[in-house]
Protein backbone atom coordinates (compact mmCIF):
# COMPACT_ATOMS: atom_id res chain seq x y z
CA UNK A 1 0.00 0.00 0.00
CA UNK A 2 2.74 2.18 1.05
CA UNK A 3 4.58 1.82 -2.45
CA UNK A 4 1.66 2.52 -4.25
CA UNK A 5 0.84 6.22 -2.50
CA UNK A 6 4.89 6.93 -3.20
CA UNK A 7 4.30 5.87 -6.72
CA UNK A 8 0.87 8.30 -6.76
CA UNK A 9 3.09 10.96 -5.61
CA UNK A 10 5.91 10.34 -7.69
CA UNK A 11 3.63 9.93 -11.04
CA UNK A 12 1.56 13.42 -10.20
CA UNK A 13 5.39 15.28 -10.07
CA UNK A 14 6.06 13.90 -13.73
CA UNK A 15 5.65 16.05 -16.30
CA UNK A 16 3.63 15.03 -18.91
CA UNK A 17 4.78 17.15 -21.71
CA UNK A 18 6.58 15.30 -24.50
CA UNK A 19 10.58 16.34 -24.23
CA UNK A 20 12.12 17.64 -27.76
CA UNK A 21 13.91 14.40 -29.06
CA UNK A 22 17.81 14.34 -28.24
CA UNK A 23 20.03 12.30 -29.85
CA UNK A 24 21.80 9.62 -27.19
CA UNK A 25 25.12 11.07 -28.17
CA UNK A 26 24.39 14.55 -26.79
CA UNK A 27 22.82 13.36 -23.45
CA UNK A 28 24.88 15.10 -20.78
CA UNK A 29 24.22 13.77 -17.12
CA UNK A 30 24.78 15.30 -13.58
CA UNK A 31 27.59 14.09 -11.19
CA UNK A 32 26.34 11.59 -8.71
CA UNK A 33 26.81 12.43 -4.98
CA UNK A 34 29.71 10.10 -3.34
CA UNK A 35 28.06 7.57 -1.47
CA UNK A 36 30.05 6.26 1.50
CA UNK A 37 30.57 2.69 3.45
CA UNK A 38 29.08 1.89 6.70
CA UNK A 39 30.75 0.56 9.43
CA UNK A 40 31.82 -2.81 9.40
CA UNK A 41 32.62 -2.69 5.34
CA UNK A 42 36.04 -3.44 3.84
CA UNK A 43 38.53 -0.88 3.07
CA UNK A 44 36.94 1.43 0.29
CA UNK A 45 38.22 1.09 -3.20
CA UNK A 46 40.08 3.63 -4.94
CA UNK A 47 38.66 4.29 -8.15
CA UNK A 48 42.55 5.13 -9.35
CA UNK A 49 44.95 2.82 -7.54
CA UNK A 50 42.53 -0.36 -6.55
CA UNK A 51 42.34 -3.06 -9.16
CA UNK A 52 39.25 -5.63 -9.87
CA UNK A 53 41.74 -8.22 -8.32
CA UNK A 54 41.98 -6.64 -4.68
CA UNK A 55 40.62 -8.19 -1.53
CA UNK A 56 38.49 -5.22 -0.69
CA UNK A 57 36.32 -5.85 -3.26
CA UNK A 58 32.72 -7.09 -1.86
CA UNK A 59 30.65 -7.20 -4.88
CA UNK A 60 31.51 -7.74 -8.55
CA UNK A 61 29.08 -6.16 -10.52
CA UNK A 62 28.57 -6.68 -14.90
CA UNK A 63 26.80 -4.14 -17.32
CA UNK A 64 26.41 -4.20 -21.08
CA UNK A 65 27.07 -0.56 -22.03
CA UNK A 66 26.44 1.72 -24.85
CA UNK A 67 24.96 4.87 -26.28
CA UNK A 68 21.75 4.06 -26.84
CA UNK A 69 20.93 2.75 -23.38
CA UNK A 70 23.08 4.24 -21.55
CA UNK A 71 20.45 6.71 -20.09
CA UNK A 72 19.33 3.71 -18.44
CA UNK A 73 22.64 2.15 -17.19
CA UNK A 74 23.68 5.12 -15.27
CA UNK A 75 20.31 5.46 -13.37
CA UNK A 76 20.75 1.70 -12.92
CA UNK A 77 24.04 2.43 -11.47
CA UNK A 78 22.96 5.26 -8.96
CA UNK A 79 20.81 2.83 -7.54
CA UNK A 80 22.52 0.31 -6.56
CA UNK A 81 25.25 2.70 -4.85
CA UNK A 82 22.33 4.84 -2.98
CA UNK A 83 20.95 1.54 -1.58
CA UNK A 84 24.43 -0.49 -0.65
CA UNK A 85 25.68 -0.68 2.71
CA UNK A 86 28.60 -0.38 1.30
CA UNK A 87 29.24 1.28 -1.62
CA UNK A 88 32.32 2.03 -1.97
CA UNK A 89 33.21 -1.83 -1.59
CA UNK A 90 31.45 -2.53 -5.10
CA UNK A 91 33.23 -3.03 -8.90
CA UNK A 92 31.83 -2.50 -11.50
CA UNK A 93 32.64 -4.08 -14.99
CA UNK A 94 31.06 -2.49 -18.55
CA UNK A 95 31.07 -4.44 -21.57
CA UNK A 96 30.97 -1.89 -24.68
CA UNK A 97 32.14 -2.38 -28.09
CA UNK A 98 31.40 1.27 -29.75
CA UNK A 99 32.18 4.08 -28.68
CA UNK A 100 34.39 3.35 -25.62
CA UNK A 101 36.10 6.17 -24.83
CA UNK A 102 32.77 8.29 -24.76
CA UNK A 103 31.30 5.93 -22.40
CA UNK A 104 34.46 5.57 -20.39
CA UNK A 105 34.12 9.41 -19.76
CA UNK A 106 30.61 9.59 -19.41
CA UNK A 107 30.87 7.21 -16.52
CA UNK A 108 34.23 8.83 -15.17
CA UNK A 109 32.07 12.18 -14.64
CA UNK A 110 29.24 11.30 -13.70
CA UNK A 111 30.60 8.71 -10.46
CA UNK A 112 33.99 10.31 -9.78
CA UNK A 113 34.77 7.86 -7.26
CA UNK A 114 33.31 4.72 -8.87
CA UNK A 115 35.95 2.10 -9.19
CA UNK A 116 35.26 0.24 -12.41
CA UNK A 117 36.67 -1.52 -16.15
CA UNK A 118 35.44 -1.26 -19.71
CA UNK A 119 36.01 -4.21 -21.17
CA UNK A 120 35.60 -4.37 -24.50
CA UNK A 121 33.73 -6.92 -26.10
CA UNK A 122 34.16 -8.13 -30.03
CA UNK A 123 30.95 -8.28 -32.12
CA UNK A 124 32.30 -10.97 -34.38
CA UNK A 125 32.34 -13.29 -31.80
CA UNK A 126 28.37 -13.67 -32.19
CA UNK A 127 27.39 -11.87 -35.23
CA UNK A 128 27.64 -14.90 -36.93
CA UNK A 129 26.10 -16.82 -34.90
CA UNK A 130 22.85 -14.52 -34.13
CA UNK A 131 19.49 -15.42 -36.38
CA UNK A 132 16.61 -12.84 -36.53
CA UNK A 133 14.14 -13.17 -33.49
CA UNK A 134 10.74 -11.32 -32.41
CA UNK A 135 12.33 -7.90 -32.12
CA UNK A 136 15.24 -6.63 -33.94
CA UNK A 137 16.67 -4.88 -30.56
CA UNK A 138 17.18 -8.48 -29.12
CA UNK A 139 19.40 -8.82 -31.91
CA UNK A 140 22.11 -6.42 -30.88
CA UNK A 141 25.55 -8.44 -30.52
CA UNK A 142 26.13 -6.51 -26.82
CA UNK A 143 22.93 -8.92 -25.99
CA UNK A 144 25.12 -11.53 -26.19
CA UNK A 145 28.10 -10.46 -24.29
CA UNK A 146 26.67 -11.64 -20.71
CA UNK A 147 28.03 -15.50 -22.18
CA UNK A 148 31.58 -14.28 -22.77
CA UNK A 149 31.41 -12.58 -19.58
CA UNK A 150 33.77 -15.77 -17.89
CA UNK A 151 36.40 -15.21 -20.54
CA UNK A 152 36.50 -10.78 -20.62
CA UNK A 153 36.57 -10.80 -16.82
CA UNK A 154 39.90 -11.60 -14.95
CA UNK A 155 40.41 -14.89 -13.90
CA UNK A 156 40.48 -14.11 -9.93
CA UNK A 157 37.19 -13.09 -10.46
CA UNK A 158 35.32 -15.95 -9.48
CA UNK A 159 31.61 -14.33 -8.54
CA UNK A 160 29.87 -11.68 -10.38
CA UNK A 161 26.33 -9.96 -10.66
CA UNK A 162 24.82 -9.60 -13.80
CA UNK A 163 22.20 -6.87 -14.25
CA UNK A 164 20.85 -5.40 -17.64
CA UNK A 165 20.19 -1.61 -18.15
CA UNK A 166 16.49 -1.27 -18.19
CA UNK A 167 16.34 -2.22 -13.94
CA UNK A 168 16.42 0.05 -10.78
CA UNK A 169 17.58 -1.79 -7.11
CA UNK A 170 15.44 -0.57 -4.08
CA UNK A 171 17.64 -2.72 -1.56
CA UNK A 172 21.51 -3.88 -0.98
CA UNK A 173 22.98 -5.42 -3.94
CA UNK A 174 24.98 -7.56 -1.22
CA UNK A 175 22.27 -9.20 -0.72
CA UNK A 176 22.18 -10.51 -3.91
CA UNK A 177 25.56 -10.96 -4.39
CA UNK A 178 25.62 -13.31 -1.02
CA UNK A 179 23.01 -15.93 -2.82
CA UNK A 180 24.32 -19.05 -2.38
CA UNK A 181 24.80 -21.36 -5.74
CA UNK A 182 25.59 -25.01 -4.67
CA UNK A 183 27.47 -27.05 -6.41
CA UNK A 184 26.94 -28.22 -9.59
CA UNK A 185 24.78 -25.20 -10.45
CA UNK A 186 26.67 -22.29 -12.68
CA UNK A 187 24.40 -19.66 -11.60
CA UNK A 188 21.34 -18.55 -9.56
CA UNK A 189 18.39 -16.34 -10.60
CA UNK A 190 14.59 -16.08 -9.72
CA UNK A 191 12.63 -18.99 -11.39
CA UNK A 192 9.21 -18.42 -12.94
CA UNK A 193 7.75 -22.08 -13.26
CA UNK A 194 4.18 -21.09 -13.75
CA UNK A 195 5.40 -19.32 -16.99
CA UNK A 196 4.35 -21.63 -20.40
CA UNK A 197 7.98 -22.59 -21.00
CA UNK A 198 6.79 -24.90 -24.12
CA UNK A 199 6.57 -21.03 -25.73
CA UNK A 200 10.54 -20.19 -25.63
CA UNK A 201 10.78 -23.10 -28.73
CA UNK A 202 9.28 -23.67 -31.64
CA UNK A 203 7.43 -27.09 -32.73
CA UNK A 204 10.26 -27.92 -34.50
CA UNK A 205 11.98 -28.24 -31.56
CA UNK A 206 9.33 -30.06 -29.64
CA UNK A 207 8.91 -32.39 -32.24
CA UNK A 208 12.52 -33.73 -32.27
CA UNK A 209 12.90 -35.78 -29.87
CA UNK A 210 16.81 -35.80 -30.17
CA UNK A 211 16.49 -32.09 -29.03
CA UNK A 212 14.36 -32.13 -26.39
CA UNK A 213 15.12 -34.62 -24.58
CA UNK A 214 17.75 -32.28 -23.60
CA UNK A 215 14.95 -31.45 -20.79
CA UNK A 216 14.51 -34.80 -19.69
CA UNK A 217 14.59 -35.27 -16.22
CA UNK A 218 15.17 -31.24 -15.67
CA UNK A 219 12.76 -29.88 -13.83
CA UNK A 220 12.83 -27.18 -16.09
CA UNK A 221 11.30 -23.00 -15.78
CA UNK A 222 11.84 -19.97 -17.05
CA UNK A 223 14.07 -17.36 -15.66
CA UNK A 224 15.24 -13.87 -16.76
CA UNK A 225 18.88 -13.54 -17.72
CA UNK A 226 18.54 -9.76 -16.83
CA UNK A 227 19.41 -10.43 -13.17
CA UNK A 228 21.89 -13.72 -12.44
CA UNK A 229 24.71 -14.59 -9.88
CA UNK A 230 27.08 -16.31 -12.08
CA UNK A 231 30.15 -18.45 -10.39
CA UNK A 232 32.77 -17.95 -12.96
CA UNK A 233 34.94 -20.37 -12.03
CA UNK A 234 32.47 -23.58 -12.49
CA UNK A 235 31.48 -22.24 -15.73
CA UNK A 236 35.37 -21.83 -17.19
CA UNK A 237 35.85 -25.28 -16.39
CA UNK A 238 32.98 -26.80 -17.61
CA UNK A 239 33.04 -24.96 -21.02
CA UNK A 240 29.51 -23.32 -20.85
CA UNK A 241 30.12 -19.95 -23.15
CA UNK A 242 31.07 -23.23 -26.23
CA UNK A 243 27.85 -25.09 -24.85
CA UNK A 244 25.66 -22.09 -25.49
CA UNK A 245 27.58 -21.14 -28.85
CA UNK A 246 26.22 -24.75 -30.28
CA UNK A 247 22.77 -24.37 -29.59
CA UNK A 248 23.22 -21.00 -31.50
CA UNK A 249 24.51 -22.58 -34.17
CA UNK A 250 22.02 -25.16 -34.56
CA UNK A 251 19.39 -22.38 -34.75
CA UNK A 252 21.11 -21.53 -37.79
CA UNK A 253 20.68 -24.76 -39.61
CA UNK A 254 16.91 -25.23 -38.21
CA UNK A 255 14.74 -22.86 -35.84
CA UNK A 256 14.43 -24.10 -32.34
CA UNK A 257 13.60 -20.46 -31.07
CA UNK A 258 12.39 -16.88 -31.71
CA UNK A 259 13.25 -15.10 -28.70
CA UNK A 260 16.92 -13.81 -29.25
CA UNK A 261 19.67 -14.89 -26.55
CA UNK A 262 17.47 -16.11 -23.52
CA UNK A 263 16.48 -19.73 -25.34
CA UNK A 264 20.36 -20.79 -25.12
CA UNK A 265 20.35 -19.77 -21.73
CA UNK A 266 17.39 -21.94 -20.91
CA UNK A 267 18.63 -24.97 -22.94
CA UNK A 268 22.02 -24.90 -21.28
CA UNK A 269 21.07 -23.91 -17.62
CA UNK A 270 16.90 -24.41 -16.80
CA UNK A 271 16.17 -26.57 -14.14
CA UNK A 272 19.99 -26.75 -13.05
CA UNK A 273 20.03 -23.66 -11.14
CA UNK A 274 20.15 -22.10 -8.13
CA UNK A 275 16.77 -20.17 -6.56
CA UNK A 276 16.64 -16.51 -6.37
CA UNK A 277 13.52 -15.26 -4.36
CA UNK A 278 11.30 -13.40 -6.74
CA UNK A 279 11.71 -10.42 -5.02
CA UNK A 280 14.92 -9.76 -6.95
CA UNK A 281 13.39 -9.69 -10.47
CA UNK A 282 10.28 -7.74 -10.51
CA UNK A 283 10.36 -8.14 -14.74
CA UNK A 284 8.70 -7.39 -17.40
CA UNK A 285 7.26 -3.85 -16.25
CA UNK A 286 8.12 -2.56 -20.06
CA UNK A 287 5.22 -4.53 -21.26
CA UNK A 288 5.26 -7.12 -23.99
CA UNK A 289 7.78 -7.35 -26.90
CA UNK A 290 5.12 -5.92 -29.30
CA UNK A 291 3.32 -3.15 -27.78
CA UNK A 292 5.25 -2.48 -24.28
CA UNK A 293 1.85 -1.63 -22.46
CA UNK A 294 1.54 -0.54 -18.76
CA UNK A 295 2.65 -3.51 -16.42
CA UNK A 296 1.83 -3.36 -12.37
CA UNK A 297 4.08 -4.82 -9.88
CA UNK A 298 3.48 -8.40 -9.35
CA UNK A 299 2.44 -9.11 -6.32
CA UNK A 300 4.77 -9.48 -3.11
CA UNK A 301 7.64 -7.60 -1.95
CA UNK A 302 10.09 -5.67 -4.38
CA UNK A 303 13.89 -5.31 -4.56
CA UNK A 304 14.42 -5.12 -7.75
CA UNK A 305 12.05 -3.19 -10.85
CA UNK A 306 12.91 -4.62 -14.25
CA UNK A 307 11.41 -2.63 -17.06
CA UNK A 308 12.04 -5.64 -19.57
CA UNK A 309 9.96 -5.96 -22.60
CA UNK A 310 9.56 -3.54 -25.19
CA UNK A 311 8.99 -0.29 -23.43
CA UNK A 312 12.07 1.67 -21.28
CA UNK A 313 10.82 4.59 -18.81
CA UNK A 314 13.29 6.88 -20.26
CA UNK A 315 11.19 6.55 -23.96
CA UNK A 316 7.56 6.84 -22.14
CA UNK A 317 8.68 9.70 -19.65
CA UNK A 318 10.58 11.76 -22.57
CA UNK A 319 7.72 10.97 -24.70
CA UNK A 320 4.70 12.35 -22.26
CA UNK A 321 3.15 9.01 -21.74
CA UNK A 322 5.09 7.53 -18.83
CA UNK A 323 3.33 4.11 -17.01
CA UNK A 324 2.83 4.81 -13.33
CA UNK A 325 5.91 2.87 -12.23
CA UNK A 326 8.17 5.46 -14.92
CA UNK A 327 7.86 7.47 -12.01
CA UNK A 328 9.96 5.20 -9.52
CA UNK A 329 12.66 4.91 -12.02
CA UNK A 330 12.76 8.87 -12.68
CA UNK A 331 14.05 9.14 -9.28
CA UNK A 332 17.64 7.67 -10.27
CA UNK A 333 17.30 9.32 -13.54
CA UNK A 334 20.92 11.44 -13.76
CA UNK A 335 20.06 12.97 -17.21
CA UNK A 336 20.55 16.67 -17.11
CA UNK A 337 17.41 18.49 -18.50
CA UNK A 338 17.49 20.23 -21.55
CA UNK A 339 17.84 24.33 -21.14
CA UNK A 340 15.63 26.25 -23.95
CA UNK A 341 16.14 29.66 -25.00
CA UNK A 342 13.05 30.80 -23.26
CA UNK A 343 14.16 29.25 -19.48
CA UNK A 344 17.80 31.16 -20.01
Amino acid sequence: MLLHVLLFLLSSSVVAAAAPPRHPGDLRFREAPQFYNSPGCPRPLSSSTDSPCSTSNLVHVAMTLDVAYLRGSIAAINSVLQHSSCPQSIYFHFLASKAIPYLNSTISTTFPFLPFLIHPFDPSLVSDLISTSIRAALDRPLNYARSYLPRLLPSCISRVVYLDSDLILVDDIAALAATPIPSPSILAAPEYCNANFTSYFTPTFWSNPSLSIVFEGRNACYFNTGVMVMDLDRWREGGYTEKIEEWMELQKRMRIYELGSLPPFLLVFAGRIAAVDHRWNQHGLGGDNFRGLCRDLHPGPASLLHWSGKGKPWARLDAGRPCPLDALWATYDLLEPLVSIDDS
